[in-house]
């Protein structure tokens, strides 16, 4: 089928120590203590060459924290990355006027690929947060593209400056979809006020939280299918 603009995959980083390298397999994993266990972190896919058999993942690195960006950190030619997938659903519709794409870093890599696949004359507009001023991105395309950049640096209340950007925006007229991923308290209230203001579709639109501030990927996991049934409350007929 047609490939997803926002597929990702599921890398499993080595901590150190680990007498594991890879490949590895299941048997391999539940052979060592559950610290010596490789970590699943889920990544999108910035871009795919088949013909190079070329795989472009952007990292976001927190300092030395983490164990994929500390990965990334040291990574060099001839490192092997063990990884699940791809998976994906969203890709900019062909029967709509114009597309709106918001998040942050960690939803970058599918709004550059859904913007690289657009076509002269389709129009796009986009809202970014980065940390602060300095830290945009080149998105290429060829379609009609306005991008807002926020920056983290300018407010205590990023959710709240991310919907009223929104809200309060010139957006043209006609039939747009929504792609919507990142932060899930930013997500939340941004899909609240789109469901609920600008009368879309849920259904048809790809919003979902991608991290939670202040939880590490495994405490969100634990946490995201609670959260996700609050969130659907949110905008319960």
């Amino acid at each position: 089928g047609t490939p997803a603009t926002d597929a990702y995959i599921n890398a499993r980083f080595i901590p150190n120590g680990s007498p594991l390298t890879v490949p590895f397999t299941e048997q391999d994993i539940e052979s060592v203590a559950a610290e010596h266990r490789p970590r699943p972190r889920k990544f999108t896919l910035r871009a795919w060459d088949a013909e190079a058999q070329t795989l472009t993942i952007d990292f976001v690195v927190h300092g030395d924290s983490g164990y994929a960006g500390s990965w990334a950190l040291r990574a060099k030619p001839g490192d092997r990355l063990q990884f699940q997938g791809p998976g994906g659903s969203y890709r900019p519709a062909t029967d709509v006027d114009w597309h709106l794409l918001a998040g942050d870093e960690s939803a970058f890599g599918a709004i550059g690929a859904s913007l690289e696949i657009l076509q002269p004359g389709d129009k796009a507009h986009v809202f970014a947060i980065v940390e602060q001023a300095g830290h945009e991105v080149d998105f290429p395309s060829s379609a009609d593209v306005t991008i807002t950049w926020l920056y983290r640096t300018d407010t205590d209340d990023m959710t709240s400056l991310f919907v009223d950007t929104i809200a309060n925006a010139a957006l043209p007229d006609g039939t747009f979809d929504v792609f919507v991923h990142g932060e899930a308290g930013e997500v939340r209230a941004l899909r609240k006020h789109l469901i609920a203001d600008r009368k879309i579709d849920s259904d048809r639109a790809s919003i979902s939280p991608y991290w939670r501030r202040k939880h590490t990927d495994e405490q969100w996991r634990s946490a995201k299918r609670q959260w996700l049934t609050e969130q659907r409350a949110d905008t319960a007929a």
